[in-house]
């Protein structure tokens, strides 16, 4: 390579006095001043003229031709390269394989990869905007926690509350996301981000965060990546892919560690003379700031955050799922009992029959609950309310095959009493007329008809008879036990005393006195 003469530096010097072998002494051959001196006469160019000149400009001056040539290459349209490099899966060796093939099919000569690879870089220092090389536009979203902290007061007791912050990037644009929040738990760590891809209007196939606990469970230097089970769920809501960084490896999310301290300067630092009693006024107070953030234009580049993201990666994002995310919780090794039911909170939720005295894992949202055997889900129920307790919800499905357990009615008793015998439908009709509502009669005819687990059905319906042909008008379970105690049914014979039990069991209820209890004198 060429070097350049330090033109500006030449005349400086010969306008001190300087002879050609004291400059030669400042590093510059007297070859060179000499070809300085005669280029500045030609151009009529004196010290004091080059002394509030840059020093390119000097060169420029004296030597216009020098360093400039003409390619004999085709040029491709840079910009436009510069655009699609920020596709996904587009790179300078596609690019370079299209640029080629074009200018093989147009019979002109096509610079090499590495050339084209030196020339757009070439072109990134000169136009002040950031390689594609590093990061693709809509294709990664980097997340962490905020170092630095801020705080709530409470304005009745004074007492201060730390407030954390979660931070999110997209490297490409640069654009920043922070939620304050109260706590660094799993259900706070999976809400913000499901903020923040509201706030992006879109997400990213992959989300790069640290190695905390409510994201990663294990990180090994070999082997695969073991994730918390819910936020891998919430990746699978999004589509989206998680590799966290490595243990100890800040560059891997360079990002969002330069976004964090951007955060502490513009979001922390800006309100540190105000104070904040509630989250929400502390987390509009936020949003405010980091949307200036986004907006401040760039020092070494054109634009901002917010209109690199508007016009070139804002288009590539994925859209949001049409399903909000749920939060979940997850709790594991709970055993199916015998009775084929799951309890969660005191209540009891069906499980297939198949898999009675099973451990399974139960997925609970707000609104629903889901048991999962070895990742496959085999039921899904409505959670029961906050605050009831005891109730079962069961699933006919889950139920083995054979007769399932029905509710009594009216029809069903009649149907049994029916299979029994006449004098016993009898009976049983008879106790239905007797009640205001027939659910009142369900009971007493069901009493009847079980006395068939003590005698047999043969005995019932003669006790039935008897007590039918009796002076009792609806005979009851009181009316029939006693005939089939003392055998009327088998002998034939009636035991006067049971006219007098069905008298006294017909006769109203209440003590009659009398008369003579009235008298006065006795009682």
């Amino acid at each position: 390579m060429v070097r350049k003469i330090n033109a500006k530096l030449v005349l400086s010097l010969r306008h001190e006095g300087l002879s050609l072998r004291q400059i030669e002494a400042q590093g510059v051959s007297q070859h060179s001043v000499i070809k300085v001196e005669r280029a500045s006469a030609r151009e009529g160019l004196s010290w004091e003229t080059a002394a509030g000149m840059a020093e390119t400009e000097v060169y420029e001056r004296l030597f216009p031709d020098s360093g400039t040539r003409e390619s004999v290459y085709e040029q491709p349209d840079w910009v436009k390269l510069h655009r699609e490099l920020a596709k996904v899966g587009v790179t300078l060796k596609l690019l370079h394989a299209e640029y080629r093939d074009r200018c093989h099919t147009a019979g002109i000569p096509s610079m090499g990869y590495d050339r084209f690879c030196k020339t757009y870089a070439h072109y990134v220092r000169s136009q002040g905007v950031s390689s594609r090389v590093g990061h693709k536009a809509g294709q990664t979203t980097e997340v962490d926690w905020s170092g630095p902290t801020m705080q709530l007061i409470n304005p009745v007791t004074g007492t201060v509350t730390r407030v954390f912050l979660f931070v999110g990037c997209l490297p490409f644009s640069r654009l920043g996301f922070v939620e304050p929040t109260l706590d660094m738990r799993q259900d706070t760590w999976l809400r913000c981000h499901v903020a923040m891809f509201d706030w992006f209007g879109g997400t990213t196939p992959r989300i790069v965060p640290d190695n905390l606990k409510t994201g990663v469970i294990k990180h090994p230097r070999e082997g695969e990546v073991i994730l918390n089970d819910a936020y891998r769920e919430l990746a699978a809501h999004y589509s989206a892919a998680v590799l966290p960084g490595r243990p100890r490896r800040p560059k891997d999310k360079a990002s969002v560690e330069n976004t964090v301290w951007s955060v502490a300067t513009w979001v922390i630092a800006a309100l540190r003379n105000q104070e904040f009693t509630t989250l929400a006024q502390l987390r509009a107070a936020v949003y405010e700031q980091v949307t200036a953030l986004n907006q401040e234009p760039f020092q070494k580049r054109a634009g901002s955050r917010q209109s690199v993201f508007e016009s070139e990666e804002q288009p590539l994002l994925r859209p949001l799922p049409a399903v909000t995310y749920e939060i979940s919780r997850w709790a594991y090794s709970r055993r199916v009992g015998r009775d084929g039911h799951v309890v969660w909170e005191k209540n009891h939720y069906s499980a297939p029959y198949q898999h009675v005295g099973e451990l399974v894992d139960l997925r609970v949202t707000s609104r629903t609950l889901e048991i999962y055997l070895g990742g496959d889900r085999i039921a899904s129920h409505l959670l029961s309310p906050d605050g009831v307790t005891g109730t079962y919800q069961t699933r006919d499905s889950d139920l083995p095959d054979g007769p399932k357990y029905q509710e009594w009615d009216a029809a069903r008793v009649r149907e049994w009493a029916g299979r029994i015998g006449e004098y016993t439908t009898t009976v049983v009709n008879r106790i239905f007329e007797s009640v205001p509502v027939e659910e009142q009669g369900l009971n007493p005819a069901l009493a009847v008809l079980r006395l068939t687990r003590r005698y047999s059905s043969s005995r019932v319906e003669r006790a039935c008879e008897i007590a039918v042909n009796s002076r009792v008008r609806s005979p009851r379970y009181a009316h029939l036990r006693p005939i089939l105690e003392t055998r009327q049914d088998e002998t034939g014979n009636r035991n006067p005393r049971f006219d007098d039990a069905v008298s006294e069991a017909a006769a109203p209820a209440g003590y009659v006195r009398g008369a003579a209890y009235y008298g006065g004198d006795s009682k």
